[in-house]
């Protein structure tokens, strides 16, 4: 009988921790909703201790989400369990995943710690978080490269102190598939309460090796995979979600293992997760690049029109990717509309859903087809995360090779509209030095990134930007067949967030207030 793979998601922990990412409350939030439709079996919220945005967000997640285990991270000390508990304590099936570092190099010139010292903060830190929850999960960090015989006296410890998952990292994707499956195999067989918990392993990706590492821990033993959405994490990133869980359906023939992922939600939940954190999936990415389910060749074209199995090991269907022929234009209707928005798994609220036909109408003035991917940036954009401070109402722009770009922008400013004009080195960036007039906020662009959304002449431009402000990054996100608009937007979706996050001490700053 085929074993259950539980799926832990560290999306909204060590995903942003992604070079550049920063997530107010709300991004969380709706993240979170989302890893909760898939179905994912813990969610790791964050990091209470970190900060107090990390600690708001995990309390918001343990209060609101329901179905997943929700977990915090610890460090092993009362402090740092006090804390997470504190923001856990809402939820209904909460998780302390605690930890400390094990391998000599780190508790040599990191912890400056002996293994006797480690391991008694493992038995003090354990036996705490015990006290607030019977669901304790313990990490030895630095597992990969800890020496085995100490590992399997730590992991023993860990549960004899009441830790029911044991989760054994890769911290810094060291290893390789055949040595980590032995090592998980060792830790099977030589630490002799490990059939009292549930043996877990979070591999990180800088040798491009950690969803095999992953897979070949399950081969020997563990049942617990930790991952993030789109692979995000530090450095080079995590095990892939969608890599792992597709990898154990299309492949359960040799694996022989199941999840509780409903894999029709993967797609969504990756455009999410790439929206929100301004990190634009790679086009030659497994299961959810866009050229993933692409044939150019004429001989697999060929192939997969006579038969779809020639070229394709999975069916684009399974992680969401839905095909018809319903054609929609400027003469489709509302009905048409709704019905196809739920078919690609959008169930909008009749305000959001006015508003993104509103949009679809305006949009099909000026094409003549409309695609899925069409729909979906729309409704994306629709859906706002955060209060609109700032709203883009107008603007104009005069450019060319032989001129000084000028652009006027017309913002609603909390009702009322506030115009500017401003020059810059080019269109766009004439553009942000106004709106930066009406705002009244000076901030530095750290990323600017321009794609099409579909093909053709006609094709939305979807722009995402990252401003800092006062050591912050906040990003934003605009669409519109004209690229000068769609960036626009997403400059006033970015100054939107950082107004939410700061609120009126901006201007205080500024020394506008």
């Amino acid at each position: 009988m085929a074993d259950k793979i539980y799926i832990f998601d560290t999306t909204l922990r060590d995903g942003e921790q992604s070079p550049g990412v920063s997530l107010n409350v709300h991004e969380k939030l709706e993240i979170a909703h989302q890893l909760a439709k898939m179905n994912v079996d813990i969610i790791e919220a964050g990091f209470p201790i970190a900060s107090p945005g990390d600690f708001e967000a995990v309390k918001a997640i343990a209060k609101e989400i329901k179905g997943p285990t929700i977990a915090a991270l610890a460090r092993v000390n009362k402090k740092d369990i006090d804390r997470a508990w504190e923001a856990l304590k809402y939820a209904k099936k909460p998780r302390i995943h605690t930890f400390i570092a094990t391998s000599e190099i780190h508790m040599k010139y990191k912890l400056r710690m002996t293994r006797e010292q480690v391991l008694e903060k493992i038995k003090e830190g354990v036996a705490y978080a015990k006290q607030y929850t019977d669901d304790v999960e313990f990490s030895p960090e630095d597992g990969a490269r800890t020496d085995l015989d100490f590992m399997c006296q730590v992991l023993e410890t860990a549960i004899d102190s009441g830790a029911t998952t044991v989760n054994i990292p890769d911290t810094v994707g060291y290893s390789t598939p055949e040595e980590f499956g032995n090592f998980i195999k060792n830790i099977k067989e030589r630490v002799p309460n490990i059939d009292k918990a549930i043996i877990s392993v979070h591999c990180h990706n800088d040798l491009g090796m950690a969803v095999a590492n992953s897979l070949s821990a399950l081969k020997n033993g563990a049942r617990q995979v930790e991952c993030a959405v789109n692979g995000i994490g530090e450095r080079a990133g995590n095990t892939a979600l969608e890599e792992i869980v597709m990898a154990i359906h299309t492949r359960k023939d040799f694996y022989d293992f199941y999840t509780d992922i409903k894999t029709e939600e993967i797609y969504r939940t990756s455009r999410l997760v790439q929206n929100l954190t301004g990190m634009s999936i790679q086009a030659n990415k497994a299961i959810v690049g866009k050229n993933a389910f692409a044939h150019e060749s004429g001989i697999h074209q060929d192939g997969v029109l006579k038969e779809r199995t020639t070229y394709e090991i999975m069916n684009p269907a399974m992680i969401g990717l839905v095909h018809n022929n319903l054609v929609l234009g400027k003469h489709s209707g509302r009905h048409a509309f709704k019905t196809r928005l739920v078919e690609l798994g959008f169930n909008l609220e009749e305000k959001e859903l006015d508003k993104a036909f509103q949009r679809f109408k305006e949009l099909a003035d000026r094409k003549k087809e409309i695609t899925d991917k069409d729909l979906e940036a729309i409704v994306e954009d629709e859906i706002k995360i955060v209060p609109e401070k700032y709203i883009l109402e107008h603007l104009h722009i005069s450019s060319g090779n032989r001129i000084v770009p000028t652009a006027t922008v017309g913002i609603r400013v909390d009702g009322k509209l506030v115009e500017e004009a401003a020059c810059g080195d080019g269109p766009v960036d004439a553009v942000f030095k106004a709106v930066e007039k009406v705002t009244n906020v000076k901030v530095t662009l750290q990323q600017y990134s321009l794609n099409a959304v579909t093909g053709g002449k006609d094709a939305i431009g979807e722009v995402i930007v990252k401003i800092e402000y006062n050591d912050k990054i906040y990003t934003g996100r605009g669409i519109s067949t004209d690229v000068i608009e769609a960036s626009a937007k997403a400059y006033v979706s970015a100054i939107n967030k950082l107004y939410y996050d700061q609120g009126d001490q901006i201007y205080q700053k500024e020394g506008i207030m």
